[in-house]
């Protein structure tokens, strides 16, 4: 009930304050936020903790998972709960919350201005034996730049996995599919814009023009 109101009135005003001017939108009546960058997500969640109050969680999401949720692929921030006691205490808490949340939004943006440059930070990351789906974006993005070999490194990683869910003999069929076109790269881009359109449709995002290559 704590997150009907006073909270969440408290935090969609100072989220309006500070990501509304910078383009983002708000999920219907949720405390998510996205900024849409066509092929990929930025996303600000003020996390609910178990009692009244709010986190902030904000990364970026890669569409090409064709997926129906908003989901966290690469981390900006995480931020520990402000606890609401008053709604004179909370405010300028979310205030705070609201302006790291823009910070971080604009960092993103910086840090991913086109394929080349999340191809360059996703195939630099330090391999974690289990993370299954760094390796998956990895070989995704090197590929759409015409870096197949690097695209196939990455993906063998991800066939190499123990598929010990559903999920991720899915994922392994993807990887497997990406990892036989790898060196076409219309073929590769043809298949991202693919996933992101059917994953914005999913999603209930507008279609918009791809430019991923």
């Amino acid at each position: 009930m704590a997150d009907r109101s006073p909270v969440l009135r408290i935090i969609t005003s100072a989220a309006r304050e500070s990501l509304k001017s910078l383009g983002l939108a708000r999920r219907g009546r949720s405390r998510l936020w996205i900024d849409d960058h066509g092929w990929w997500l930025g996303v600000v969640e003020f996390t609910p903790p178990r009692t009244a109050g709010s986190g902030l969680h904000v990364g970026a999401m890669w569409l090409w998972h064709d997926v129906d949720h908003l989901a966290f692929h690469v981390d900006a921030v995480r931020v520990g709960s402000a606890l609401f006691r008053t709604e004179d205490q909370f405010t300028p808490l979310a205030l705070e919350l609201s302006r790291q949340a823009a910070a971080n939004v604009t960092a993103l943006r910086e840090k991913f201005p086109a394929v080349p440059d999340v191809a360059r930070y996703l195939t630099s990351r330090p391999v974690r034996r289990g993370f299954l789906w760094d390796c998956f974006d990895a070989g995704i993005a090197a590929a759409v730049v015409g870096d197949p070999d690097t695209a196939r490194d990455q993906l063998e990683r991800v066939l190499r996995e123990d598929p010990l869910a559903p999920w991720m003999v899915e994922a392994q069929e993807k990887a497997r599919e990406l990892h036989a076109i790898a060196p076409d790269r219309e073929a590769v881009t043809a298949w991202v814009a693919r996933a992101v359109d059917s994953c914005r449709s999913k999603l209930g995002l507008d279609p918009v023009p791809l430019a991923i290559s």
